[in-house]
């Protein structure tokens, strides 16, 4: 089969790869006839490549159509139509049973110190072949795929994966008072997907983003934006104070990660890594890696106090410094994690099935592109090129 591979830095190619076979009893094959390129793929691309060895198949949004089941499957069947949540999940272990799948016991990276393997994800979460390819192999056939009805487009389920559920526990974690604002720092796929919840539930909406089209899409839905191209970035805090009776908003979601802009000594510390042997590169990463944390310092400081920061933005440094004392004395809350695919998606699937296409999921993808393309889309996305926010590529 076709699929897209890590070669190196910046380096993705697509190449004929083995098929995925049944390999455990209670595994299935899916024919993929979607998957997502996500922001967190940026992340392999560049800068967790010490993570990562050629050959490395990528993706962890997709969706598609059982192929293949393993005797003991009893939950799905050739020819059912089926969503793959991003976190490996037993769903039988102790954190499963309570909602916490990212963190699944039976697929925890011990050797690493990481949570449950993800599908793509480098062997800091287990190596495991990922879905931007023709085909995956899943496991846990009877508790992890997300059965789905045929008919409604791909579209229409696709998100279920991972931005969606990403978005809902981003929001469910902010904890914004009914009728409260809640600002969201980044305007890309989970950003965008944030706002929307969030406006269906009835809040008001406050999103940082310096991208012209990303911005666009914010105000369509009824959202409003702060455009830092248009100010200094270390002005967001006030104008946030001042578009909340001088408090700050209530809550506050860093859907950014360590892609931040305005962090060049992060950057700069981080590009240098690939100096080094690779080796060196793991253990500096682990160990004493730093992030670009300004949109993080941004959203403690646009917190009005006693407010609540969710983060869902990716980190990946082990020794970057925190503001403790602004933590502790503004009384915040912080909560953050992997999302729980399959703790929020009962509620999001019966949303999705309405007639309604409540939270614009038609038309969420700004790009529609063939497996063959998955290259160059990597650096549009990256660049932030050509209006492209969400890619989907059907292979």
């Amino acid at each position: 089969m076709r699929a897209v591979t890590w070669q190196g830095r910046t380096d993705m190619q697509v190449i004929d790869v083995p098929d995925p076979r049944i390999e455990e009893p209670t595994d299935v094959v899916v024919r993929i006839t979607s998957t997502g390129l996500c922001g967190s793929d940026l992340h392999l691309y560049d800068p967790l490549t010490p993570f990562m060895t050629p050959g490395d198949i990528v993706g962890h949004e997709p969706m598609g159509v059982v192929d293949a089941v393993g005797a003991d499957v009893t939950a799905v069947a050739p020819g059912d139509r089926v969503v793959v949540p991003f976190n490996i999940s037993c769903g039988t272990c102790w954190t499963c049973e309570r909602g916490l799948h990212s963190q699944c016991e039976t697929t925890q990276n011990r050797d690493q110190g990481t949570g449950a393997s993800l599908f793509g994800y480098s062997k800091l979460y287990g190596a495991v072949p990922g879905g931007q390819a023709e085909a995956l192999r899943v496991p846990f056939g009877n508790t992890l795929p997300i059965k789905i009805p045929h008919g409604p487009s791909d579209d229409r389920f696709l998100y279920l994966s991972d931005v969606i559920p990403t978005a809902w526990q981003a929001v469910e974690y902010a904890d914004t008072p009914d009728g409260g604002t809640l600002l969201v720092m980044g305007a890309g796929p989970i950003g965008d997907m944030c706002a929307r919840i969030a406006k269906h539930r009835g809040l008001r909406v406050i999103v940082v983003d310096l991208v012209p089209e990303r911005l666009a899409r914010i105000t369509a839905r009824g959202g409003e934006t702060i455009d830092t191209t248009e100010i200094d970035p270390d002005d967001v805090p006030d104008r946030v104070r001042d578009l909340t009776d001088g408090r700050g908003s209530d809550s506050v979601i860093d859907a950014v990660g360590m892609e931040a802009h305005g962090s060049p000594v992060a950057e700069t510390a981080q590009k240098a890594l690939r100096f080094l042997p690779k080796k060196l590169q793991e253990l500096a990463m682990q160990h004493t890696g730093s992030d670009r944390l300004d949109a993080l310092y941004t959203a403690f400081e646009s917190v009005r106090r006693g407010g609540t920061v969710s983060i869902s933005g990716v980190y990946g440094g082990a020794a970057s410094p925190m503001p403790m004392l602004q933590l502790f004395d503004k009384q915040l809350v912080i909560r953050q994690g992997q999302a729980n695919v399959h703790r929020w998606s009962d509620d999001i699937l019966e949303l999705l099935q309405r007639d309604e296409d409540v939270l614009g999921v038609e038309d969420f993808a700004t790009h529609r592109l063939p497996l063959e393309e998955a290259p160059a889309a990597y650096k549009s996305f990256r660049d932030k090129q050509d209006g492209m926010v969400k890619v989907v590529f059907q292979p």
